[in-house]
């Protein structure tokens, strides 16, 4: 795999946290990743799983994304508290823009602005 393909990837690779972030703002931040490069890779560890797993459906659900891969794998990690390597479950999923991705963005994007100028 050459360096630019690897630059690449990580550009669009969302890592998935339980605590750090509320849920819709990875979905707003996986939009922006498919609308500059065409595909986004959501992954996450352990009980953030379902994290990532709920934005790929809302993404999907509303017409915005298609599922083009899902990798499930374990890996080892050091346990801060008992200080030993537990394992843990891991997913990757990569999702690819839908055909009706850009028309509904740009729906969703020019909405608000036609709104305030009925009302004035």
């Amino acid at each position: 795999m050459s360096v630019a393909v690897q630059a690449q990837q990580k550009k669009n690779r969302i890592q998935v946290s339980n605590t750090k972030k509320p849920l819709f703002f990875y979905v707003n931040l996986a939009k922006r990743y498919m609308q500059q490069h065409d595909e986004v890779e959501l992954s996450a560890l352990g009980m953030a799983i379902t994290t990532v797993v709920t934005i790929a459906e809302i993404l999907k659900n509303n017409g915005l994304a298609t599922e083009k891969k899902v990798l499930t794998s374990t890996v080892g990690m050091k346990d801060e508290n008992k200080g030993r390597l537990v394992q843990k479950a891991k997913i990757e999923i990569v999702l690819g823009k839908s055909e009706k991705f850009d028309s509904l963005m740009d729906a969703a994007n020019t909405t608000p602005e036609e709104d305030s100028k009925d009302k004035e």
